[in-house]
């Protein structure tokens, strides 16, 4: 006895087109449709694997993917590691191996081709059995797009497809649901996978229900089934999972499935009820079936397939009946993983025994159907057999867990299902205690003699399926696409000059304008003469710009930088430091205020999302109460900086509705007017310590204005300049780069900057941390400037410094470099370095071993160029 394909019948299969697969190194055939579970099973196999830890054969037990027992290693046409066969499609050439619930990864095997598309609907419904197909057609007679997506290889829904609006996508699992109606949906086409990132104005799940087990002796045996996963095999593919069947029942719907499988030729033995006599009772016995009302399972008998079912009755009266199949029906479970992951509740629904979304879900989200509890049945709550022995009383089959590793969890003192999860590993595999979880909070409740719904069962995390990661990545693999590429509008200008780019962040920036064939050291060298001399331009939009908006946002902003921002007038602009907790420097920048309640915060190009994303985590779990928004505008302008004494001159050639005199227009203000024709935002900073203007427009703008400042400035003979030389520039200022010249450990009072650090009893993030002792010791590192005494030697970056060369290592380390350049204004190399100490150290020596000989610097101030800042001004 066992299973075996029907002669007739089938919903879901071609008879007509045969399907040769491989399994286990054995040649079979099944029909188009099948999946590869019911494949082997219409051919009469009883055994898909072993189980990962203690050997057992396991055969089928579902027809989806809460499927815990039967799992294959697919070699061909496609490699997966370990899936459940239930989900396998049937195609031509398919080869599959049994695989204990843990995958083996190929060497050789060839990744899944993907690419990702991005669709917007006002409707996505997930899940397309009757009530997704109603919510579909609904939706569709409402106006608008409709995407209905289901994990199955077929669906029906032959009545939507001439619906105007309505996409249908069958083998497209949806993985996970996130903020306002985003969802990724992984859709198993071939040869060309997608990942499809779908934005939805509402999203109804309509996921149903899994039916789940009950824990008894020996339930992992082949031939122990889900009652609804027989009905399935026989209705849909034609498949009678056994000849002779017992059903274990708590609700009518497993009686339902006994009268269907046996009208379809199963003999059914008996059906085992733990509960009282009810309609469904009363309509098997009409049948003819022999209903044994308050009796439960309590094992098999079988090598590997069951042959025999022993039951006992509540009196303890027992029988053992003769069967090659055991239907369990133990409850249904609402598949509420997606509801779960965007932060719906539960409760606990008496009738049904199962957990029901309570309706706290976010109000773009609906749930229907079975997954919401709609027509569940009553159901007897049956969890377990009671036994002495509980050790071979499977509750998650894929880890070998059973009821008795559960109760030694709680017997030692575990009280969260969550800790028995991670002590039992029950939900930690691939169907995530699809069929588990309800059951082992269910006991888990028990042990602790509190209500059956006192604790829920344990969530699962995205994705909801197991994806590939070559899915995931999509067409973006290598070097060069790992990150996406952002470039200025200016950035085509740049690349016709020929301007090697250098990466920044994400972004591309000109390293350096090369003229007439020269390398980087004589472009640089000339840029920086230019800026020094006459006037240089940068474009440097790419610096992090953040739009500090609302009442509180003057508030907001002292609480984040060292200095007060509050006290900043309107039309000026102020240089600040922010710190993290520890009272290290996190990033810098100069804040604007263009009127009363609104400021600009610019942060370094690598900095601009991590700086957001400091700001936005301390408005929404700290500060709450403050009435202040923050808008990421760092693309909507493009900024250009002009730098160098004639920058007034060409300021003034390319016209401004505003007077730029030194008395009208002071350093650190901004001016909002019109610039070249156009509506700019001007600030005076300068990054440089020469004379200089940031000239802000809208990005569209960006392109016309860099063209008119040049076309502007070429009297002045002014000069594009590139990364390379803004570093040269600021180095010889003195002014730190955050990230180059800090590294995580470094506080203001490190830099020298504690004038930047106010003085009174105001709280900033990172004050307490100041105020360690740690944070004062005059030993730590501390920024100076470095001299190499031979003026052409470079000091690498990163070079260590010690006291003395004494040619042994280890020796005592005392710093390191940070910052190193050959400057043309002064004629020589130089550096800026951290050393222990540093600012006690200056006019001492300190040296850098290296591999071509060591190079010995004279310690000196950190401002190398205009430390009195006379240039500022022009």
């Amino acid at each position: 006895m066992g299973s075996r394909r029907l002669e007739a019948g089938g919903a879901w299969i071609d008879r007509d087109h045969a399907i040769a697969f491989t399994f286990d190194g054995r040649a079979y055939e099944g029909s188009a449709g099948d999946t590869l579970a019911s494949a082997l099973l219409g051919s009469g196999v009883d055994v898909v694997c072993t189980s990962p830890i203690l050997g057992r054969p396991r055969g089928v037990m579902s027809a989806g993917v809460e499927e815990a027992g039967a799992f294959v290693e697919v070699r061909e046409p496609w490699f997966e590691a370990v899936a459940p066969a239930t989900a396998v499609e049937l195609v031509d050439g398919l080869v599959a191996v049994g695989r204990p619930g843990v995958g083996v990864l190929r060497s050789d095997a060839s990744e899944v081709k993907a690419e990702h598309r991005h669709i917007h609907v006002e409707t996505l419904v997930v899940g397309g059995g009757r009530a997704g197909l109603v919510a579909a057609l609904e939706s569709a007679r409402a106006g608008g797009r409709v995407l209905l997506v289901d994990e199955r290889h077929r669906m029906d829904g032959a009545m939507l497809t001439a619906v105007p609006g309505v996409t249908l996508m069958s083998r497209a699992t949806a993985l996970g649901l996130y903020d306002d109606g985003y969802a990724v949906i992984y859709e198993r086409s071939r040869p060309l996978a997608r990942l499809w990132h779908v934005r939805a104005a509402r999203v109804v799940v309509a996921t149903g229900a899994h039916e789940r087990p009950i824990a008894f002796a020996d339930n992992d045996r082949p031939g122990v089934m889900l009652a609804s996963a027989a009905r399935l095999y026989a209705e849909r593919f034609g498949v009678l999972a056994g000849e002779r069947a017992v059903v274990f029942a708590t609700d009518h719907f497993g009686h339902d499935a006994a009268l269907t499988l046996r009208g379809l030729g199963m003999d059914i033995t008996a059906i085992v009820d733990p509960g009282r006599p009810g309609p469904g009772t009363e309509r098997a016995r009409a049948a003819g079936i022999e209903v044994l009302s308050e009796w439960a399972v309590t094992g098999t008998d079988g090598e590997p397939r069951i042959s025999a079912v022993h039951a006992r009755g509540s009196s303890g009266e027992t029988r053992t009946f003769q069967a090659d199949l055991l239907l369990v029906a133990g409850g249904w479970n609402p598949v509420v993983t997606l509801w779960r992951g965007i932060n719906g509740g539960l409760r606990y629904d008496e009738a049904t025994a199962a957990f029901l979304p309570d309706g706290s879900g976010p109000p773009w989200l609906e749930i229907t159907g079975k997954a919401a509890g709609e027509g569940l049945p009553t159901v007897t709550p049956f969890w377990f057999t009671p036994a002495e022995d509980l050790s071979r009383h499977f509750v998650d089959l894929q880890r070998d867990s059973t009821v008795a590793d559960v109760l030694a969890a709680t017997g030692r003192q575990l009280r969260s299902t969550e800790h028995v999860k991670r002590a039992t590993y029950i939900g930690t595999a691939i169907d995530q205690g699809r069929t588990s979880g309800v059951l082992t909070a269910a006991i888990v409740n028990g042990a602790l003699g509190a209500g059956p719904g006192a604790q829920g069962p344990t969530n699962a995390r995205p994705p909801y399926t197991p994806v590939p990661y070559s899915v995931l990545a999509g067409r973006d693999r290598g070097p060069l696409l790992l990150d996406p590429v952002r470039t200025t509008p200016i950035h085509s200008w740049h690349v016709a000059r020929g301007a090697p780019m250098e990466n920044v962040g994400q972004w591309k920036r000109p390293w350096y304008f090369p003229v007439g064939g020269e390398g980087i050291d004589a472009a640089v060298r000339r840029e920086c003469l230019a800026v020094r001399s006459t006037v240089g331009v940068m474009d440097a939009s790419t610096l992090g710009k953040i739009e500090i908006v609302g009442p509180d946002a003057a508030t907001f902003l002292d609480r984040l930088y060292t200095n007060r921002m509050s006290t900043l007038a309107v039309g000026s602009i102020r240089y600040g430091l922010m710190l993290g907790l520890d009272g290290m420097v996190f990033d810098d920048g100069v804040v604007m205020r263009p009127s009363e309640d609104r400021f600009l915060s610019t942060t370094t190009t690598g900095g601009a999302a991590r700086v957001l994303d400091h700001m936005e985590e301390w408005l929404q779990t700290e500060w709450t109460d403050l009435r202040a928004h923050c808008t990421s505008v760092t693309e909507q302008w493009s900024t250009i900086a002009m730098n160098g004494p004639r920058a007034r001159e060409v300021l003034t050639a390319l016209g401004t509705s505003f007077p730029v005199d030194a008395a009208a227009f002071p350093f650190m203000t901004l001016r909002d007017g019109e610039v070249a024709g156009l509506p700019a935002r001007v600030a005076r900073v300068s990054f440089s310590g020469e004379l200089a203007y940031e000239i802000n427009v809208a990005g569209w703008h960006g392109l016309s204005m860099w063209e008119a400042v040049m076309a502007a400035g070429a009297a002045q003979g002014i000069t594009p300049y590139g990364t390379e030389a803004m570093h040269v520039l600021r180095a010889e200022k003195g002014f730190v780069i955050v990230g180059q010249d800090t590294d995580g450990t470094v506080t203001p009072l490190d830099l020298g900057m504690s004038w930047i650090v106010r003085k009174d009893d105001s709280g900033f993030i990172g004050r307490r941390s100041l105020r360690r002792p740690d944070t004062a010791r005059p030993d730590r590192k501390q920024l100076v400037g470095l001299l190499p005494v031979e003026p052409d030697q470079l000091l690498p970056e990163g070079a260590q410094l010690v006291e003395r060369d004494t040619g042994v290592v280890p020796m005592a380390m005392v710093g390191h470099v940070t910052s190193s350049y050959a400057s043309p204004a002064l004629g020589r190399t130089f550096a800026l370095a951290m050393v222990e100490g540093g600012r006690a150290r200056v006019g001492q020596i300190l040296h850098a071993p290296l591999p071509g000989g060591t190079i010995a610097a004279q310690v000196t101030a950190p401002v190398f160029y205009d430390p009195e800042g006379a240039r500022r001004d022009g």
